[in-house]
């Protein structure tokens, strides 16, 4: 790469764009939360009804978005191999270990002295293997579809953290290791994850389409934000996802292994292609009003994974200690509190540990030596 800065690309990720994903990560993890309170019955039918279900679509905003950052993270910020797998691994782990962890104590407290259901109770049995079975992130290579007690957003990031080790790999190795490891591990994680890689991979591209100048003027690039905005709306009311989905099954050659939560694959490609025009037009749009609400942006989007992760642990337990009459308001602002409570809460106990967990990483890839990164 020429070392110039004057013929250094754009970086891609200037500071109103930068505000606008935060903004993107805060509006889909609340969707999700949303979501889940009409799949958990905390919402009635009409409210379901009334209120359109983008959760699924959270999701694959949230794959385009963490491949965009994590290209633009190996750039610009995580040098060597070593500087990858701790950013990586701590991001991952700060949040996944507390949440797990509290999982697993609640929703053994429910099963057992207080008598409630809990899915998957059967893994509540056998903590020493399922937990770190969840923190191998293994519960859907092949035919696994294995998920945490109260976590069902944890399925996610079966896949996430399986494309991270994927695009370490790739980015990070040479010649034939390169070629094995990226084989061993593509052999590891089994058809379902390779799937939905490609809707990760998209927001890579996006990153290294994005950081080179193009030729897209403010209002053709305000004008294609809002008719992605429209076809999301559009996408959201026509609901094709079902038929999507049945087509996706009748297609599937692997009888063996289920689909499971792949299954909407078919609906997610055309997902992926609205977020990444959206994510696109919005880098050229000028969205500078963002600047004035920066401190609120950036301090919500913080919380974000928290949220995300750690709201189903709040609500089986809320489920269980208190019953719930579908639909009721003081129950419905009474919930959004407890998880809003619970994950400012846990907030500092993750940050403090991906502060630990990046450290120690880092102390442990010095012994083992640092790898230079292959630039691309």
């Amino acid at each position: 790469m020429n070392s110039r800065p004057s013929m250094r690309p754009p970086a891609g990720l200037d500071q109103p764009f930068s505000l606008y994903l935060d903004l993107v990560r805060t509006l889909a993890a609340l969707a999700v939360v949303a979501a889940h309170f009409g799949y958990f019955g905390i919402f009635s039918a009409r409210q379901v009804a009334a209120i359109p279900d983008f959760g699924r679509e959270a999701v694959i905003a949230f794959f385009v978005l963490s491949g965009f950052v994590i290209a633009y993270s190996a750039e610009h910020k995580n040098h060597t191999l070593g500087e990858y797998a701790a950013a990586r691994c701590a991001r991952l782990y700060s949040v996944a270990l507390p949440v797990l962890l509290f999982a697993f104590l609640l929703a053994a407290l429910a099963a057992g002295p207080l008598h409630g259901r809990v899915d998957d109770a059967y893994q509540l049995q056998r903590p020493w293997l399922y937990v770190p079975f969840h923190l191998l992130f293994l519960g859907d290579v092949w035919r696994f579809a294995e998920r945490p007690p109260w976590l069902l957003p944890y399925w996610s990031l079966d896949y996430e953290a399986w494309y991270y080790v994927l695009f370490g790999v790739a980015c990070y190795l040479r010649g034939r290791r390169r070629l094995l490891a990226l084989a061993c591990v593509l052999a590891l994680i089994g058809p379902r994850l390779w799937l939905l890689l490609p809707v990760w991979l998209s927001g890579v591209a996006l990153y290294r389409w994005q950081r080179r100048p193009h030729a897209i003027g403010r209002g053709a690039a305000r004008a294609g934000w809002l008719l992605s905005v429209l076809l999301m709306a559009l996408w959201g009311w026509l609901d094709p996802e079902p038929a999507l989905r049945q087509v996706a099954n009748g297609a599937w050659p692997f009888t063996a292994i289920r689909l499971g939560s792949a299954d909407r694959v078919l609906a997610d490609y055309a997902v992926m292609l609205i977020v990444l025009a959206n994510f696109a037009c919005a880098r050229h749009a000028g969205f500078g009003l963002l600047e004035r609400l920066r401190s609120p942006v950036r301090r919500m989007s913080a919380h974000t994974f928290t949220l995300y992760l750690s709201h189903g642990v709040v609500i089986g337990a809320w489920q269980t200690l208190v019953p719930i009459e579908r639909g009721q308001p003081g129950t419905i602002l009474a919930l959004a509190a407890a998880i809003a409570l619970v994950t400012v809460a846990l907030q500092p106990l993750t940050v403090a540990l991906q502060r630990a967990l990046h450290a120690g990483v880092m102390a442990f890839a010095g012994v083992l030596g640092r790898v230079p990164r292959v630039v691309q």
